[in-house]
Order: structure tokens, then sequence, then C-alpha cells
């Protein structure tokens, strides 16, 4: 058996205004991604291979976790969809405006659908964007190999669209809990992934970290 981990960046600039100013850690998501690092080496857990999508934040949390970056493949099909022009498209098309943190959850689902009805896009369509998401996910999924891949939140939702057929708003359902630093598990056997672990945060369970558990 064959076993992918997906890991979520630790927490990015949420106060940003655009992909550009979120693109980078937060003091506490390098905290995160060292904890998980830590986490992972106490376990013994170990990978045949490293992978990154192609974002500043994914570098930093790969880093932060002890990584040598040198040796982790970057992949630019495990980077985030753009949901900064997402939320801008929506608000032109239908008026919705961009929300606050308290307002973020009703916002996901809205996107999410107008997304997949093609009545919005940012830099690529939903139908683009579930692509190359799930063509990385068939590429590292393999029989008898470990897979340790860094990423964010929306890709691992897609992933797991793929894994259990999840319909749009079912998809940004379970993105929306989705925590920085959380590990996610897929088994591979043969040409089959089943979901075998979804959002742990084993290294922020001590209770001096609770402030830590973020998803944003």
């Amino acid at each position: 058996m064959g076993e992918i981990v997906l890991v979520r960046h630790g927490q990015a600039n949420s106060e940003a205004k655009d992909e550009d100013g979120y693109d980078r850690l937060t003091d506490l998501g390098r905290q995160q991604s060292a904890w998980l690092g830590e986490w992972l080496a106490a376990q013994g857990e170990r990978f045949d291979t490293h992978l990154a999508g192609g974002l500043r934040r994914h570098r930093e949390t790969a880093e932060a976790m002890g990584l040598d970056f040198s040796r982790v493949q970057v992949d630019p099909r495990f980077d985030e969809m753009d949901y900064f022009n997402l939320g801008k498209a929506l608000e032109e098309t239908h008026g919705v405006p961009f929300p606050d943190a308290e307002a973020f959850a009703d916002h996901v689902p809205k996107v999410m659908e107008a997304w997949h009805r093609a009545e919005i896009r940012g830099n690529e369509t939903f139908d683009a964007f579930e692509s190359r998401v799930t063509e990385a996910l068939i590429d590292a999924a393999q029989e008898g190999r470990r897979v340790l891949a860094v990423t964010s939140g929306g890709v691992i939702a897609m992933a797991l669209r793929h894994i259990l057929r999840l319909d749009p708003t079912r998809f940004a359902h379970i993105l929306m809990p989705i925590r920085n630093s959380s590990i996610h598990r897929v088994h591979v056997r043969g040409r089959q992934m089943i979901l075998a672990g979804f959002n742990a945060t084993p290294h922020l369970d001590p209770p001096d970290r609770a402030t830590a558990r973020t998803t944003f």
C-alpha cells in the first residue's frame, strides 16, 4: 500500500487584500510548521518523495518543517486557486462583497457554486483547477510509495472531491474547516485512493497551543 500525506501550509497573512500580500507565513505560521516537522520526526515518519506547490507559503512551510527544500520537488499543480480574484469576480457579477472573517463561511459556497457553473472565473476555470489537482494526485499515487505534499486548503479539498465525489457545495463545506499545518492522509491500493485521515493537527494538541489551531 502507498500513502499520500497532504499538508496545508502554516498560517499566512490573512490581513492581505490580494494573493501577493497573502502569500507569506506569519510568525505563528512558521511556528505551526516547525511543530509539525518536530511531530513527524518524533513519530519516525519517513517519505520516499517530498512535493510542494510553487507558492512562497509552501516553500516557507516546508523549510520551517525542517525539510531541505533543494530536495523537494516543486509542482505548481499543487498551487492554490486564486480566491481573491474569484471573490472579486463574484462581487462584480452578483454584487456579493468580499467578506470579513465572520462572513467567510457563507461566502465560500457562493464562490464555489458560481465558479463551478462557469458564471465567474479567476486565473483559471473550475474545470481547469480540478483537472490539474486530480492529475497531480493521480501522479503521486503509487503502490508502495509514501509521498508528502505541502499545499493549500483548496487543493486538499479538491483532492477529497475527487476521492469522495463531492458536489460543489460539499466541496466548499469540506474546505472551510481545514486548519493551517493540518495533515490529510490518502491510502493508495493499486489504482484506488482511500481517505484515511482528515484535518489532523496532533502537533497542536497540547492545551498551551489551543490558540495556534487556526483556519486563516
